[in-house]
């Protein structure tokens, strides 16, 4: 697919077997000042780790690119097909040197999709296009700028949530950093039956060991423990001055041990000691439980912009947890027993992206 844009500029589809082209897009990211999810990387890692495949439009004038828009091209028999960009991000969307090339790249991805069968496009940020729905009320993001010392940081958290932070420190928690198989285990122990017990169906481990691959210069797993008891544990990634905390939950014991509360707090002085100067909260659905945490914790909440298109005739997808028909399938899956819910979770949530 090539499409004309203006004088000397194509948009067409990548070629992520060529490595020079992957290589270009990773360039334009970095000096676009990109998100992650922006990343060729973080697509093809999606891809290796849920069959989900990596797709993408870019624009080009004279071999230099103008504009890119990362895809994830989701097909699920529960949830229908999408174009999302990015999947299983909480970023991504249209990023281009003008309008005429954004509205080019909106074009080219509604002729994809079509083509493709795919219902809708999900843009979670960038460039939202005329005549796209829009909203800014369902999800925010968290950021604020680390301290200069440990003891500075964890005065930056209000009171409330500082004592809950030193409650969970008295505990000596022994704390561990690594990208081990080890790590990968114990981050998934944790993960798996935090998300079970929101009633969410968990994502393959195979995604968070793909993560670990395709970043193995930006991406760790920190875990707290109990002993030989791993309570919490996160898997974050580095993207340009900043700390993502993205995959992070605690079994039941976590609680009572404050372990959440230490595990967000030694990350914020491994990132500092890593370089980093910003602390990416991620999202969190407006209203919700993690919103709340989020705040207690002294992070403004910025609302998030995202922006989809949907097929004429066609049903909007429907992937939201809060939406009431939802309701009794959450109540039901928190009861599985965890073995089961890890069994066939995957198959599900790897059509959530």
């Amino acid at each position: 697919m090539n499409a004309p844009v203006k004088a000397g500029e194509v948009v067409r589809a990548v070629d992520f077997g060529d490595a020079a082209e992957v290589l270009r897009i990773e360039g334009f990211v970095a000096d676009c000042g990109a998100s992650l999810f922006h990343r060729p990387a973080w697509l093809r890692a999606v891809a290796n780790g849920t069959g989900q495949r990596a797709a993408g439009l870019v624009a080009e004038r004279m071999g230099v690119v103008t504009g890119w828009l990362p895809l994830t091209e989701v097909r699920s028999p529960l949830f229908g097909k999408a174009l999302v960009s990015s999947g299983f991000g909480v970023g991504g969307g249209i990023v281009a040197d003008s309008a005429a090339t954004a509205q080019a790249l909106a074009d080219a991805a509604k002729g994809h999709a079509l083509r493709g069968g795919f219902a809708d496009i999900e843009l979670r940020g960038g460039v939202i296009p005329d005549g796209w729905e829009q909203w800014s009320d369902k999800h925010c993001g968290f950021e604020r700028a680390l301290a200069a010392d440990d003891d500075a940081e964890l005065l930056a958290i209000p009171r409330k949530a500082r004592a809950e932070v030193r409650k969970g420190l008295g505990f000596g928690h022994r704390i561990t950093v690594g990208r081990s198989a080890a790590d990968l285990a114990a981050h998934y122990a944790c993960y798996s039956a935090s998300v079970r017990n929101l009633g969410t169906p968990v994502f393959p481990k195979r995604l968070f060991a793909a993560m670990i691959e395709a970043f193995p210069d930006s991406a760790d797993i920190l875990t707290v423990w109990q002993g030989e008891t791993p309570l919490a544990s996160v898997l974050s990634f580095y993207h340009e001055d900043a700390v993502l905390p993205f995959w992070g939950g605690g079994v039941f014991a976590a609680r009572a041990a404050r372990a959440n509360e230490v595990m967000y707090f030694e990350l914020m002085l491994h990132a500092r000691h890593q370089g980093m100067t910003r602390f990416d909260f991620g999202r969190s659905k407006t209203g919700s439980g993690p919103f709340a945490f989020k705040k207690n914790w002294g992070f403004d909440p910025q609302p998030l912009t995202y922006g989809a298109w949907t097929a004429p005739g066609a049903p909007r997808r429907n992937i939201d947890p809060t939406d009431a028909s939802y309701s009794r399938k959450i109540d039901a899956w928190k009861k599985l027993p965890l073995p089961v819910a890890n069994l066939i979770g995957p198959w599900i949530a790897r059509g959530l992206a």
